[in-house]
């Protein structure tokens, strides 16, 4: 807000408390004739203050590097009144003297950033989330402490080299044992996060150049793991006599025929199972991470797997629709279900909901945007990450393909 005002900057003492015959010093900004005065922490013998001049009198080197600082100070006070009207902000005597004393938003702080978005994210946002956004911060204090020896640094000094360097922390950032902790998609995730802090800063006028701006980030592309028609038969026919195994693959198959991931499948209840217009039975739900709701058909499998522990629900467990263990464990079971049935894949719970997108559903001719609906995505592109189109469905597609031009080229015989 750029206004005609009047504004003037002065020195003057006090006496001081401890030692009459010293003076303390201090400086007053004068805006339209409203006073701010900041103690400058210096004091002066009496005999050695100028009051006309407003400096130290005499050519000793106590003296001098006092008046150097009185310059600095005055500089500074008027860079801080120039900052302001740069920025369109109200002028008073108080702005200056808090951009002064770095008390204003633009002299926030990382720390200060980052528990203001979590402060103000850890209702909007997932737990999962929020355990990521923490992960973040702690490489960030890691960074600042190994490679800038601080512990906490102004958000203007924030710049593109900051985030270069923090980029290359990442990258070879190696545990105890000497590994390397991230991979490139890791890093990027990281970024990601802390660029998104950014932005909120920036959004807040806490900042007022963003570094991220010519900063670009590249994930790299890899083809999610799903389990082919053939490894997915071969799941289903092996039964374990082992009950732990066996609930934890039942809970995997139903997945791969209803592509919820594991939250939701953990969350699911009775009342999530719902008849539609079609008086087939459908699961009607919400999406944990996105809230999306997600209205998904049952499909004869995974209906069999539903009644099979409706019988056992109240005699064994009471939280959910199935018998599902803890994610870590329920991982750490499938790696040994996937030896045992000969599968050569690293299977987590999440390969299932790729299997349903890819195996279950592209494969069998399913439309990609019917795919994305039963997914709960909100985006098409999200669901063409998990959707591949695999050889047989192309082999199959070319095969129509060549029939349909035989049938066009018979009928261009019959007609000459």
């Amino acid at each position: 807000m750029k206004t005609k005002h009047t504004f003037t900057v002065i020195f003057f003492t006090r006496k001081s408390r401890s030692n009459p015959k010293q003076l303390s010093i201090y400086v007053r900004i004068t805006i339209n004739g409203k006073r701010s005065e900041i103690s400058l922490k210096r004091s002066i013998p009496s005999k050695d203050w100028d009051n006309n001049k407003s400096r130290g009198r005499g050519s000793s080197q106590k003296v001098r590097t006092l008046n150097t600082y009185l310059d600095e100070v005055y500089n500074k006070l008027l860079e801080c009144h120039k900052e302001l009207l740069v920025e369109d902000k109200f002028i008073s005597s108080e702005a200056i003297k808090a951009r002064y004393l770095g008390e204003d938003d633009n002299s926030k702080t990382l720390r200060e950033l980052i528990a203001y978005h979590h402060g103000n994210m850890a209702f909007a946002l997932k737990k999962g989330t929020m355990k990521n956004y923490y992960t973040t911060e702690k490489y960030l204090y890691k960074f600042l402490l190994k490679k800038r020896r601080l512990k906490d640094i102004y958000l203007k000094q924030l710049n593109y080299e900051f985030v270069t360097d923090f980029e290359h922390f990442l990258r070879n950032y190696k545990n105890s044992k000497k590994q390397l902790m991230l991979s490139n998609n890791g890093v990027m995730k990281h970024l990601e996060r802390f660029k998104k802090m950014v932005n909120l800063a920036v959004k807040l006028e806490w900042m007022h150049k963003n570094p991220f701006n010519q900063f670009q980030l590249k994930y790299q592309k890899y083809d999610r793991a799903f389990l082919s028609e053939r490894e997915l038969e071969l799941l289903e026919s092996t039964e374990f006599k082992n009950e732990r195994l066996q609930r934890v693959k039942d809970c995997f198959l139903f997945s791969c025929y209803t592509g919820l991931s594991y939250i939701d499948v953990k969350e699911l209840t009775e009342d999530n199972i719902v008849k539609g217009i079609d008086d087939r039975y459908w699961i009607y739900t919400k999406r944990e991470k996105t809230d999306e709701c997600v209205k998904v058909p049952l499909l004869p499998k995974a209906l069999e797997i539903i009644e099979k522990y409706r019988a056992l629900q109240k005699e064994d467990y009471t939280d959910g629709l199935l018998p599902i263990s803890s994610n870590q464990k329920t991982n750490k079971y499938l790696k040994e279900i996937a030896g045992l049935c000969n599968i050569h894949k690293n299977i987590t719970f999440h390969v299932a909901r790729h299997t349903f997108a890819t195996t279950i559903m592209l494969s069998n001719g399913v439309p990609i945007e019917t795919v994305s609906k039963l997914l709960g995505h909100s985006k098409l592109t999200t669901t063409q990450l998990y959707a591949r189109v695999i050889e047989t469905k192309i082999s199959e597609d070319i095969s129509n393909l060549l029939e349909r031009f035989k049938i066009r080229g018979k009928k261009l015989k019959a007609k000459s």
